[in-house]
């Protein structure tokens, strides 16, 4: 029999997140589209760790909506073994872990790539907004950097093919380019200024370039039918939000998101698990992509 405890960490986690994306349905914003705060990715306090996949989202939502401007996150034991308190009447933020399953013929565990069976589980953090007695640690002069170039780097060091021509931004699979309109016609948001935004663009089509057969092979027709489109942006826009975080980069949403929110909205209230899907997906193609860069960007020329 299934878990219940499991069901309603999937239910919990879905809920918030649906939430986050229905409280921004009037001006379009979503739980990773701040602009009170830098966008970067939540780290544990504790082990100094970056939260991942849907926790990322998770953490991201609750902070949005209780406007915590940092992003570090640690359980009660946690905070505790740092010499801090969680101040009386927090309420903590859910989150989901795994652990490797053992016994096989259980349905509660999940079916990794690597047919390894994990079952999944709540714990609960809190924001170092919501306790006393810890001190940020400061930023030493100097080691701020430029983003833009860093994300021109990034971009330039995975290989792919960029045509910057005509007024949207696009995948091409056939001829596997990206094209991306003029820098020019970007203009400066509340959480970014006109390279911030152009970048933010280019990394949501990077995505979907990394989702191509002859890299990760990445499709959700079988599952998601009709849906599985909305859930490919889906994807792009939160494996963007990821690369956004990693790079220093603030995001603002695009023009054409309005259109998907229904469609995004429609698919994580029918299945409880879609969002998960679309984060694990997401920080596949992340992963890909630093990975790519990171190699591509260590070869030393040829001529």
């Amino acid at each position: 029999m299934a878990s219940i405890t499991t069901a309603r960490i999937y239910d919990t986690i879905t809920n918030q997140i649906i939430a986050a994306l229905e409280r921004g349905t009037d001006k379009f914003s979503l739980p990773w589209h701040r602009s009170t705060a830098p966008l970067s990715r939540p780290m544990n306090a504790k082990t100094g760790k970056a939260y991942r996949g849907v926790n990322v989202l998770a953490l991201w939502a609750t902070a949005e909506a209780q406007d915590f401007g940092h992003g570090l996150w640690a359980t009660y034991r946690q905070w505790k073994s740092l010499g801090a308190q969680v101040r009386k009447g927090e309420k903590a933020s859910p989150i989901v872990f795994y652990k490797v399953f053992d016994k096989r013929d259980d349905d509660q565990a999940e079916e990794s790539e690597s047919s390894a069976r994990i079952f999944a589980q709540a714990s609960h953090v809190f924001n170092v907004s919501q306790v006393e007695g810890y001190v940020l640690p400061e930023v030493p002069d100097g080691e701020d950097f430029d983003p833009i170039p860093q994300a021109e780097a990034f971009v330039s060091a995975t290989g792919a093919a960029v045509r910057i021509n005509g007024d949207s931004a696009h995948y091409t699979p056939a001829t596997d380019t990206i094209t991306m309109p003029d820098r020019e016609r970007f203009f400066a948001t509340a959480s970014g200024s006109p390279a911030q935004n152009w970048y933010a663009t280019l990394l949501h089509e990077l995505v979907h370039w990394s989702g191509a057969d002859h890299r990760l092979a990445r499709t959700f027709g079988k599952r998601f039918g009709d849906d599985a489109y909305a859930m490919e942006e889906l994807v792009a826009e939160l494996g963007s939000a990821f690369l956004c975080g990693d790079l220093g980069l603030s995001t603002s949403p695009r023009p054409d998101h309005a259109s998907y929110l229904a469609s995004w909205l429609k698919v994580l209230k029918a299945d409880n698990r879609a969002i998960f899907t679309a984060a694990s997906a997401a920080v596949r193609a992340a992963t890909f992509l630093t990975t790519r860069s990171t190699e591509f960007g260590e070869q030393e020329p040829t001529n």
